[in-house]
């Protein structure tokens, strides 16, 4: 009797402690109302909290939100709830939320209209979606009250986390409309995360910098976790996968610090200027590595507090590296460290709600996932800020490229210029030797030579002659590629072009016993005005070619004017030329790039057949060009090749000899009346010069530079000076320019006898006042008539 007496009052004064409603109740917090009781060993049975010993045990919750942190132990929650309705309108539905996911395990206890209890519901991220009354996030729990009713509830809470039991009642339409203002809060957040995600994702694939790619490793991760912690993961993408709902949290924690970390390093460059932040940095890595593995590995319990404790450290270390970052200078770090002092507050808000020093409001709750969406859009903008300041690191590269450039165009200018003068130099330097071979090869003609001496004084003036001729294809090339090779206008004989050609090419014919033929159409003028040097260049390039790489059969020149559609212009002439051989010929699928390049031979190998540069081809095609014609070719391997070349030309006028030209007819004097000065550096020159004039029968004088002969023409009388244009103390161009001041040496010939044989040389001599010009090596027979022309044709001498 006594015992029921006591277990009625005690039922009475915890009624008299319940929280009453009414119908017009839309949301009304629990937390002040609640009942606590901590269950340490975990293993107190429902029979054992109903007992009145442990009745008294619990507590009264004196917080809005019951806080226990990490605890091991099992909460019980009681909680009376008094429906007083102002009108009678029978039953009502009502709805009990427990707005914390990550708990594992949440049992619910109602009365069962016998006087005791039995479970209702048993839920909890540790069991598979479906086990939830209501499909939320938040655990909710309906609940039916008739008018004036009174109704204990039990909650049995336990978890390997943190236990947190924000507890609340709601009206099922108060509910519904409170919900869109949390979706947009979340939608915000969540929104801002995927908008940064996808944004540095395109500026990854766009710029390649390894900074996002690791910045997008950490908003996917971080993102996840919000997700997770939020009970949206359970909710919509793993609802059957209880395991990973609980690992999923510690394994994205330490995801979200490995690639935070290693983002932070690339970002700032930690390696470069702070090695123990780096250091540092390298360990918080490892430790969110650490983190996953026991995520997946080990309890949920160790891993939540290992992460949870990295995740504290992580944005205390990254802070750090922020402030050092922006004390040593760099741009970007002041982004950087306002974004994550956002975080670091939302982060340090949040972890102290989660170990029990907060209460659970909705700002400690989601201060964590604001922070994070504050943080991420600013990292965004600093990252943009970096670009802006690679942007302009670029700009200064590129202009300090330019003026790097612009200096080395310059150098490269001067470099062309320096070669120009070089190949100058050379060209002197390799002509000089050259006229002392040949002009020595020329005197041995002039006397008796066995038939031994005979055939090695060919064979030396051929080679010598062949190779001043590669010497002379590679300055040509050369000035073709320089833009300083332009045509003459001079008249020429077509007639006497073709029949010297003739008389070179002929004999390398016959003595591989080729027939060669010459067919000028006799239609064609003998007398024509162009370049009639570089037309005959051409066309020996190309008869070279037909020699060289014919081995039986013919060679043949056919010339005739070009057929013109509409007729040629007046005073002109357009001049048709085909080479035509029966030799080796080439594929008709060798584009010209490769025929008409330089040093390209058909065979290029060591044990090749035809020698030579491979330049021949490359020039002719330029000098035609240079012409102003056009260059064609067909062939077929085996049966030959046909070359056909177009040249405009022009017919000169009928007009009376200039004065300034040389002189013609017969000789009116005799070698042995005539002296001629040899004004010539190199001795071996002089010697040769002086040997061809005594076989001609001239007296001769000499000087060593230009002030001598000078003094030479003051003091004594002569006929003819010979002057090369290269010398020191005194060059050529001086030395003829003083000497046409000198009494009596206006008319004096003075023939340029040089080593110069760039374009424009010639008219350079005639423009010193130098009366013909002949080029090394001298051949004996063109200085015999020159020599002829100028001196014994004059009907006096000229004295100084």
């Amino acid at each position: 009797m006594r015992y029921g007496l006591f277990l009625l009052l005690t039922l009475l004064a915890s009624l008299a402690g319940a929280v009453e409603f009414d119908e017009h109740t839309r949301h009304l917090p629990l937390g002040q109302h609640i009942y606590v009781f901590e269950d340490v060993r975990g293993q107190t049975s429902l029979e054992e909290i109903l007992s009145p010993a442990l009745q008294g045990s619990f507590l009264a919750l004196d917080r809005e939100v019951l806080n226990a942190g990490y605890s091991r132990s099992v909460f019980w929650l009681r909680l009376d709830l008094s429906y007083r309705p102002r009108q009678a309108r029978g039953q009502q539905a009502w709805l009990l939320e427990l707005a914390y996911p990550p708990l594992d395990h949440v049992d619910l206890y109602l009365p069962d209209g016998a006087g005791g209890f039995r479970l209702v519901r048993r839920t909890g991220d540790a069991l598979p979606f479906s086990s939830r009354e209501l499909r939320q996030n938040n655990y909710l729990f309906e609940l039916e009250m008739q008018p004036g009713e009174t109704k204990r509830v039990y909650l049995r809470l336990q978890s390997q986390g943190s236990i947190q039991a924000p507890l609340a009642l709601w009206s099922p339409t108060a509910y519904l409309e409170a919900q869109p203002s949390r979706i947009y809060v979340l939608g915000i957040i969540y929104g801002v995360l995927l908008v940064m995600l996808i944004y540095n994702m395109f500026i990854y694939l766009s710029v390649r910098d390894i900074s996002y790619f690791y910045y997008i490793l950490y908003i996917a991760s971080f993102g996840l976790y919000q997700v997770s912690v939020n009970g949206a993961g359970i909710q919509y993408f793993w609802p059957d996968s209880p395991w990973w709902a609980n690992a999923a949290t510690p394994f994205l924690i330490g995801s979200a610090a490995l690639f935070g970390s290693q983002f932070a390093r690339s970002f700032l460059h930690t390696a470069e200027h702070s090695p123990w932040i780096d250091r540092g940095l390298l360990l918080m890595m490892g430790a969110g590595a650490v983190g996953m593995l026991l995520a997946l590995l080990a309890g949920y319990d160790l891993a939540l507090r290992w992460t949870t404790t990295v995740a504290l450290l992580f944005t205390i270390v990254i802070f750090t590296a922020g402030i050092t970052a922006w004390l040593r200078g760099m741009r970007v770090a002041r982004y950087f460290i306002i974004a994550w002092s956002a975080f670091l507050l939302g982060g340090i808000i949040n972890t102290l709600m989660v170990l029990g020093y907060l209460p659970n409001t909705f700002f400690t709750m989601y201060s964590s996932q604001i922070g994070s969406a504050i943080e991420v859009a600013l990292l965004s903008l600093a990252l943009a800020d970096r670009i802006n300041a690679m942007k302009e690191e670029r700009a200064r590269i590129l202009e300090e490229s330019g003026r790097k450039l612009e200096a080395l165009n310059q150098e490269l200018a001067n470099s062309n210029r320096l070669k120009d003068e070089f190949l100058a130099t050379v060209t002197h330097e390799l002509r000089t030797p050259m006229n002392g071979v040949i002009g020595s090869l020329e005197l041995m003609q002039t006397l008796p030579l066995e038939g031994e001496q005979e055939q090695y004084h060919r064979t030396a003036s051929s080679s010598a002659r062949d190779m001043l001729r590669m010497v002379d294809d590679i300055l040509v090339l050369t000035e073709l590629q320089a833009d300083k090779l332009y045509p003459r206008r001079e008249i020429f004989s077509l007639r006497a072009l073709f029949e010297g050609l003739a008389a070179q090419y002929a004999p390398r014919a016959v003595e591989k016993g080729l027939a060669f033929e010459l067919q000028l159409d006799d239609s064609l003028p003998d007398i024509l005005e162009g370049d009639g040097a570089r037309l005959g260049q051409c066309l020996g390039y190309l008869l070279d070619n037909a020699v060289k790489f014919t081995a039986r059969g013919q060679v043949r020149v056919r010339v005739r004017p070009a057929e013109a559609q509409s007729g040629p212009a007046p005073g002109q002439l357009s001049l048709y030329a085909e080479v035509i051989d029966s030799g080796i010929g080439f594929s008709a699928g060798l584009d010209d790039d490769r025929l008409y390049g330089h040093f390209h031979q058909l065979d290029s190998s060591m044990t090749r057949e035809y020698g030579g540069l491979g330049i021949g081809l490359a020039i002719c095609r330029q000098l035609v060009g240079l012409l102003g014609g056009t260059l064609s070719h067909e062939s077929r391997p085996g049966h030959g090749s046909c070359f056909r070349l177009c040249v405009p030309l022009a017919l000169p006028p009928q007009l009376p000899r200039a004065a300034s030209e040389r002189p013609q007819g017969s000789a009116v004097r005799r070698p042995e009346e005539c002296t001629v000065l040899v004004v010539e550096d190199d001795p071996i020159n002089q010697l040769v010069t002086r040997g061809m004039l005594l076989k001609l029968g001239y007296r001769v004088r000499y000087a060593d530079n230009g002030a001598e002969a000078l003094e030479i023409l003051r003091r004594e009388s002569v006929d003819g000076v010979l002057l090369d244009c290269q010398m020191p103390v005194m060059d050529g161009f001086a030395t003829c320019r003083a000497l046409r001041a000198l009494p009596g040496c206006t008319e004096l010939p003075v023939l340029a006898i040089t080593a110069h044989s760039h374009s424009g040389d010639r008219e350079r001599c005639l423009a010193a006042g130098m009366s013909d010009y002949l080029a090394k090596p001298v051949k004996f027979d063109e200085l015999r008539v020159l020599l002829h022309d100028w001196l014994l044709c004059r009907t006096e001498s000229v004295r100084a």
